[in-house]
């Protein structure tokens, strides 16, 4: 039977103790790190969010006190009491190294049985165990750590934004399901047969509305759902900062949001960042890194090459300039000895995977030079080629040609890929820019129709707007996107206010008056009473919180993440529910068959 905390109290946190603390008694809780026992003498390290602090045992401890110490296993759960005293052997790698408390009540509160993993930061256990195991593997000091890091990140956002005059204000999480943008996660109603609702993939809807109904300052830490494909830097349930104001353009709601990241690094992280950001045109963050997120931290940048390739005979480079594609490359500085031929090939197969037909390449070398390419140039072509990509010895030029997109996706992606296999980013530094003047539209080929870059409330350059149903694909935007370290950690706009733009935006989407009222009626309805020109925000706080602190994944950010094929693996959710739960909400399963 467990140990009962009747006559104590917690007086101090593990890893608070202090020189200042000795000769005092306190009291601690916590799980069992380890325990030593070197016979008259015994040692256990208790464990809590904030730290471990040692215990101490010995001829002087009473004989039950000194049994029960002797009884314990790693991850019991413990009370002790004792006099802080000086550490015979100083610990110098934790806080609490030059103290120990000399215990005279052990309670032992709870047993463990032994856990499948050690409760340890340096843990090789694969993540699928650690996610079935969630509860344990937050017990790890570097879990911990990022959830107070989190904690800190969020509480910096309502300080911030409340002490420049918003309101948090909840909007609603059982919505109308308004298709456009991601899946939408639907939830059935048992009180409306036949009727969903729609888990929100942003409150972008309610804050307009809320600029409307007179709210001028509003944010909200927000909870939001996309049912679309994972990655390491995306959750099917994720959190926002959202963040939208009245009476502002562009540069106010920018200069609003630098504040905020500054406020939020010197705060967290001790780490000054310098305002304002620079600002780069989405066409040069294309030309110049491949995407609209460039990591700028770093070189490789995109050369093109297209116009010293007019007259070239080579067919990989001739074909996809006669089909309005472009030629271009990145030079990696001083790599020849680093990609040999072999690691080029397993470079060609990366490409691959963004849909590049190939990668050419020439490596200059001190003894030799070798290419793909150049012996089907004329000489001027390869001269003008080298000069352009500033070719010295020991370099490696990479050479993609085709259509734009696929340029620029392979080479893009291939650019942030060597910098972390060369190591040409270092560490502790953060790079955070703003990407403007994205295209208002993109043309979707899967659904065979242009569809809105960000969505439908996003407002046009107000000089381009003749530009709307006419000339879709040269219609630029008032949008911004918040770039940290290559990551999109924050976007927003202007949002259009004016009804008969919006009209207009639903026209160029492809929208019937009536569809668009069956949609997005109440807006419209709402937008007939007075709208004030607004625009805002939304930061993913996982993304945000995951980058700060260096963190490759994003689960590594979140207490109970989904994995890829977004189940929880600790809970084994999504589950089936019972026949009777399903005839209530009028749902029947149907089989899908599979092929023999």
């Amino acid at each position: 039977m467990a140990d009962t905390m009747q006559g104590l109290k917690r007086t101090h946190y593990c890893g608070t103790l202090r020189e200042e603390h000795i000769g005092q008694t306190v009291v601690v809780c916590g799980w069992v790190q380890r325990n030593r026992d070197l016979g008259n003498l015994m040692f256990i390290d208790l464990r809590d969010r904030t730290g471990i602090v040692q215990l101490s045992f010995n001829d002087k401890t009473s004989r039950d006190i000194f049994e029960k110490a002797a009884s314990v296993r790693s991850e019991y759960v413990l009370m002790a009491q004792g006099v802080v005293a000086p550490r015979e052997s100083v610990n110098n790698e934790i806080p609490t190294g030059k103290i120990e408390i000399e215990v005279n009540d052990l309670r032992v509160l709870a047993k463990s049985e032994t856990p499948p993993f050690e409760i340890t930061d340096n843990t090789n256990v694969k993540e699928d165990l650690r996610l079935k195991y969630r509860y344990l593997d937050l017990r790890r000091s570097q879990m911990q750590n990022a959830l107070m890091m989190r904690h800190k990140i969020v509480k910096c956002a309502r300080d911030y934004f409340d002490d420049n005059g918003f309101l948090e204000i909840e909007t609603p999480m059982l919505i109308k399901s308004t298709p456009e943008g991601a899946r939408d996660y639907l939830v059935p109603s048992r009180v409306h047969e036949g009727k969903f609702y729609a888990l929100p993939q942003s409150p972008q809807l309610y804050k307009q509305l809320l600029m409307l109904s007179g709210y001028d300052r509003y944010m909200q830490v927000a909870r939001c759902f996309r049912d679309e494909d994972l990655r390491a830097d995306r959750q099917p349930e994720f959190t926002q900062i959202d963040v939208e104001m009245s009476f502002v353009d562009e540069e106010d709601v920018m200069t609003m949001n630098e504040g905020f990241m500054k406020y939020a690094f010197k705060k967290v992280l001790g780490v000054d960042i310098k305002t304002p950001f620079p600002r780069m045109p989405y066409s040069e963050a294309m030309d110049r890194f491949g995407c609209d997120k460039p990591d700028t931290r770093f070189g490789l940048e995109l050369i093109d090459l297209s116009d010293l390739l007019g007259s070239c005979e080579f067919k990989v480079f001739a074909g996809a300039l006669e089909n309005g594609g472009s030629v271009r490359a990145i030079n990696v500085k001083g790599a020849a000895s680093t990609l040999t031929r072999k690691e080029i090939d397993k470079l060609v197969d990366f490409v691959k995977t963004y849909k590049a037909k190939g990668l050419a390449f020439t490596r200059l070398t001190e003894d030799a030079e070798s290419s793909s390419f150049e012996k089907f140039l004329k000489p001027e072509e390869v001269s003008a080629i080298r000069a352009r990509m500033g070719a010295e010895v020991g370099d490696v030029i990479l050479v993609v040609a085709d259509k734009n997109s696929v340029v620029y996706d392979s080479l893009g992606a291939l650019r942030n890929h060597l910098a972390r296999k060369l190591d040409l980013i270092q560490p502790g530094t953060f790079d955070l820019l703003w990407v403007t003047d994205f295209p208002l539209f993109e043309y979707s080929e899967e659904e065979n129709r242009y569809v809105a870059k960000h969505h439908p409330f996003t407002s046009p350059k107000l000089n381009e707007l003749d530009k709307l149903e006419s000339d879709r694909e040269h219609c630029n935007a008032r949008a911004y996107d918040m770039i940290l370290n290559g990551n999109e950690v924050g976007g927003g706009s202007i949002r259009i206010s004016d009804p008969e733009i919006q009209s207009k935006m639903f026209r160029a989407l492809g929208f019937t008056q009536e569809q668009a009222q069956e949609r997005f009626g109440f807006l419209l309805d709402a937008f007939k009473y007075g709208v004030p020109p607004h625009g805002g925000m939304a930061y993913g706080l996982d993304r945000l919180v995951m980058l700060m602190l260096e963190k490759e994944n994003i689960r590594e950010v979140i207490a109970f993440p989904k994995v890829q094929n977004a189940s929880e693996l600790m809970t084994n959710c999504p589950d089936y529910v019972e026949q009777e739960s399903l005839d209530e909400l009028s749902i029947a399963i149907a089989e899908h068959k599979t092929e023999e």
